[in-house]
């Protein structure tokens, strides 16, 4: 009996995650719209713009191969695998010895690989220029994650999210300055990972800044419908990335019981609002840069975490 409800919970937060995805980038676009003193899309936005792609008919490129229709699918499962992963409300769930940060960022960096091919795939300019800016993006935001993470792992002793989460929770971390640095460095490659302003605006198609609506001009129908819900969900990674490893509070232990697990997911979903308010305040009052200041943008991320991790080793060695 235990082991079923252990199951269960552990099948609840997959399913949250995926039932909380369009909501909390609808949210953040609806305190976007309010900021700017604009009525905005409803909160369900998303979730009508999932089901009007899921009912239309798949258009494909007479020389489209197997992988621009395989990628789609391939992009949703690791991402939603991949926040399926991270602690959302508890730590130490059945399948919690799998949430290891060096797993997520390799998901990751798989479902960026095969985009990134799919944009290639037909032969559009577009989709070249969108693959190129793209792997740019990612020669400097993987080694910047990769970095945090092994700052987190000096810190906590581990990569496994239940333990960093404990050890973050814990009165022995303290204020330091390498994590503030990692914080900073993970929101930052966070914003670009999510092609969020000012690194892109998800909410144009200009072709001579965009990046990730470039690789996917070229899909529809229920294709475009699970690139697009792949996009929910990777914002929804992160900021549950974010709030498990340096907001960890509220996360409840293992074999808890139903009311626990309850209060756990107000918190989660709190945290989340909160997170949605914080990215709609960031992006009314910052502009977009231009894609040749991407690179620096992302180095400055990159000398953050390495910063954060030399000042560990430093602290270590004295």
């Amino acid at each position: 009996m235990a082991l079923i409800f252990e199951l269960a919970v552990q099948g609840a937060q997959m399913a949250l995650v995926l039932l909380l995805a369009p909501l909390l980038t609808g949210f953040a676009r609806k305190v976007k719209a309010r900021l700017l003193r604009r009525q905005g899309p409803s909160l369900i936005q998303p979730y009508r713009d999932l089901l009007r792609l899921m009912r239309k008919e798949v258009v494909l490129a007479d020389n489209a191969s197997w992988l621009f229709r395989v990628t789609p699918y391939l992009i949703f499962a690791a991402t939603w695998v991949a926040a399926a992963l991270i602690p959302t409300f508890a730590t130490g769930l059945t399948f919690s010895w799998t949430a290891d940060l060096i797993a997520i960022v390799a998901l990751l960096g798989s479902a960026r690989f095969f985009l990134a091919l799919a944009g290639m795939d037909v032969g559009t300019s577009f989709g070249g220029i969108g693959s190129s800016r793209e792997v740019m993006i990612a020669s400097l935001a993987e080694p910047a994650m990769l970095l945090i993470v092994f700052s987190l792992a000096l810190v906590a002793g581990a990569t496994q999210l239940s333990t960093v989460a404990a050890f973050m929770g814990s009165p022995e971390v303290g204020l330091r300055v390498s994590l503030g640095m990692s914080l900073i460095a993970l929101v930052m490659v966070a914003i670009a990972e999510n092609a969020r302003i000012p690194v892109d605006n998800p909410s144009t198609h200009l072709e001579l800044t965009m990046v990730h609506e470039a690789m996917v001009l070229e899909y529809s129908g229920r294709h475009l419908a699970m690139i697009e819900f792949a996009a929910f969900l990777k914002l929804l990674l992160y900021v549950s990335l974010i709030s498990c490893v340096f907001v960890p509070w509220g996360l409840v232990t293992a074999r808890a019981g139903l009311g626990s697990y309850v209060l756990g997911v107000v918190f989660y979903i709190g945290k989340l609002a909160v997170s949605g308010i914080l990215l709609a305040l960031f992006e009314t009052a910052i502009a977009k840069m231009r894609v040749f200041r991407v690179p620096d943008f992302l180095g400055a991320a990159l000398m953050l975490a390495l910063l954060g991790t030399l000042l560990l080793f430093v602290s270590r060695s004295l």
